[in-house]
């Protein structure tokens, strides 16, 4: 042929190469499949030691964070000590091909000044031969995979290399894909979890609003993405005092959800021994010093308690460290501000106060989290105390529940795209 030569080969080496080819094929067609990163691992030492007949293999993984090489195993031999042995980049065969990037083929190792024997003296393996190369994805370090020793004590060839090659490609591709299979698992059952975590959060939520003679009530809880800390509750103490609560743990997400479990707990359990002998001031001391007790020093609640008895139209306020709660009082243009009580519950002892007004009809009393002055819009500017101020004073003739949807719609529309950041709580009582 023009420019070039053939080579012949014979009809043994022919069926020879055909067979080889055959079971590259297999293995990869193996390897490709859709498995745990585990057992791909398992599966291309196992198939590297046949595919090129060797004594044992070693595949070692490159770590990203680290910038070092770690053995996932060593098949063959007494290698299996090595299995958690960190390579530095450089160190040795393996660390030398993976700084490099090009494969090596060395049929006596020990005249090798690359060559690291402390591995052999650590595992009482000799190595003679090794064919060492790279796994390259898409131009990044995957690992280096290496075979050592043929069964037959032959040398190594480059028809050895140039498949072991072959598979190397294949394999880095195989990996890369193993990997964000596992990490679309673990999201996967991450999500599972925050999906059950939310549903059991939601049953701690009242599943309807005990009616309070002359108050009209619309309370709505909206959810951000993940499961959060906020949380309220109604509980009628006697026949006259109905407790309106509401509470905000502090951060997001599972820890801040058992968080909402210990009120919920607290709840059900005070109401239960002291529900005879109750006394506002002694439940709210009592409640902060079992989230004292029971939560760590960065886990604390900002809560609202509003104690409403209606045989005189009187509103007990005890603010821990919350919003302020407001009072819209019937033809006023103006908002009264309830603030007295003390710190956020479960930061320490602390000798709460109350403050105590009475209520005419058509007064509103607004209480609410955090997730509506702060709602963001895409360049994170955040809504306001003011302009909820605004919008209820604008809307403050509006039934509750009416109101109460025309502040979720804008809170929407203020935020456009952005999605929402932290739960909203939002209760309104108008006094009739």
């Amino acid at each position: 042929m023009a420019g070039g030569s053939t080579v012949e080969l014979s009809k043994g080496e022919y069926n020879s190469l055909l067979s080889r080819l055959k079971f590259f094929q297999s293995i990869t067609r193996e390897i490709s499949e859709r498995k745990p990163l585990q057992q791909l691992l398992d599966e291309i030492i196992s198939s590297s030691k046949k595919l090129l007949d060797a004594e044992a293999a070693s595949l070692l993984l490159f770590s990203k964070n680290e910038l070092n090489l770690y053995f996932h195993t060593v098949s063959g031999g007494t290698g299996i000590s090595l299995k958690s042995r960190p390579v530095e980049i450089g160190e040795g065969i393996a660390g030398w091909v993976a700084e490099k990037r090009e494969s090596l083929i060395i049929n006596d190792c020990y005249s090798d000044a690359r060559f690291n024997k402390n591995f052999d003296i650590s595992s009482g393996f000799q190595t003679k031969r090794m064919v060492c190369v790279p796994m390259i994805n898409k131009e990044e370090l995957v690992g280096v995979i290496q075979v050592i020793n043929k069964k037959n004590n032959s040398a190594f060839t480059n028809e050895d290399l140039q498949i072991f090659e072959a598979l190397a490609l294949q394999c880095a591709v195989a990996i890369e894909n193993a990997r964000l299979i596992e990490i679309e698992i673990k999201s996967g059952q991450t999500k599972i979890e925050m999906d059950t975590a939310w549903k059991i959060q939601q049953n701690f939520l009242p599943r309807h609003i005990p009616s309070v003679k002359d108050v009209e009530i619309s309370i709505k809880l909206k959810s951000a993405k993940e499961i959060g800390g906020d949380y309220f509750n109604v509980i009628k103490i006697n026949e006259e005092i109905t407790l309106f609560f509401v509470g905000d743990v502090a951060g997001k997400s599972i820890p801040a959800a058992l968080i909402v479990s210990t009120l919920f707990s607290f709840l059900q359990i005070y109401f239960i021994i002291s529900k005879e002998n109750f006394n506002t001031l002694d439940f709210v001391h009592s409640f902060n010093r079992f989230l004292v007790a029971s939560t760590t020093a960065d886990k604390f609640v900002t809560a609202w308690f509003g104690f409403y008895d209606r045989s005189d139209k009187t509103l007990t306020s005890i603010n821990a460290g919350h919003n302020p709660v407001y009072i819209i009082r019937d033809g006023s243009d103006s908002i009264e501000e309830l603030s007295a009580g003390g710190l956020m519950l479960g930061a320490m002892e602390f000798p709460y106060i109350s403050e105590k007004l009475e209520l005419r009809k058509n007064d509103l009393v607004v209480f609410y989290t955090d997730g509506i002055p702060e709602a963001m819009n895409n360049k994170e500017e955040e809504f306001g105390e003011d302009s909820f101020k605004r919008l209820l004073l604008l809307n403050k003739n509006l039934e509750p529940d009416s109101l109460s949807k025309l502040i979720f719609d804008e809170l929407k529309l203020y935020r456009g795209e952005a999605e929402q950041s932290d739960d909203i709580t939002l209760g309104i009582l108008k006094i009739r």
